[in-house]
């Protein structure tokens, strides 16, 4: 009967061993390099449009935060302000600072920032994501991974932006053009979107210029 007993506990110690969730594993680094290296290692293919339409990439979703009432959006707002806003019922802001950092402007009413897409969405369906699943294409509409990939920015300049690549368009601010482009790079190796003759040029003119010093950190998306 002791020895029963004696089994039996030994058996009930062992279930927390058994049973508990597995240790979780680290983000493996992000890769390193200058923005020239970086440039380098995009790879150059001419851009196909066909087929694309906005609403192949589905945004916003719910976010990161399934519990927050907040949708990508509004998170990407939360995370980016300077000076927290207040959250309402429903997810409403109101309140807050942030500074559009494309043209260096300060920003006090969430509903005068756009979120713009680092790499546009018609962008990166000429790039590569329209072989990708719509459940691909989502998590790239809402890819809170990065903290570059979406970005609180003036009305004014995400819509002057429109879906134009750095051949074409920069932001106004000369002290935010080598961030850009680092980061643009960044997105592009994050989720292996392609590039076309005249966007690695002007990326090259940047990064053998002035802006050789610029420093790129990605790590692959899931």
């Amino acid at each position: 009967m002791i020895k029963n007993i004696v089994r039996g506990l030994c058996a009930l110690s062992l279930v927390p061993a058994l049973f508990s969730a597995p240790a979780a594993q680290a983000a493996p680094a992000p890769e390193v390099m200058t923005l020239a290296d970086a440039v380098a290692l995009v790879t150059v293919t001419e851009e196909d449009r066909t087929g694309y339409t906005r609403s192949k990439f589905k945004h916003w979703n719910g976010g990161d935060d399934a519990g927050d009432g907040c949708n990508t959006r509004n998170e990407v707002l939360l995370a980016e302000a300077v000076v927290a806003p207040t959250v309402e019922p429903g997810c409403k802001l109101t309140g807050g600072t942030w500074i559009s950092y494309y043209d260096g402007q300060e920003v006090t009413r969430a509903g005068a920032l756009d979120i713009d897409h680092m790499v546009p969405l018609a962008e990166a369906w000429d790039s590569g994501a329209s072989a990708w699943t719509p459940a691909r294409r989502e998590a790239y509409a809402n890819d809170q991974g990065a903290d570059i990939s979406l970005v609180a920015v003036t009305a004014r300049t995400n819509r002057s932006k429109s879906d134009q690549d750095p051949a074409d368009w920069m932001p106004p601010s000369p002290e935010a053009q080598c961030r850009y482009a680092g980061e643009w790079v960044s997105t592009k190796l994050r989720w292996q979107l392609t590039a076309d003759d005249r966007e690695l040029e002007a990326l090259k003119v940047f990064a053998e210029g002035r802006c050789e010093d610029t420093i790129v950190r990605y790590r692959l998306a899931d």
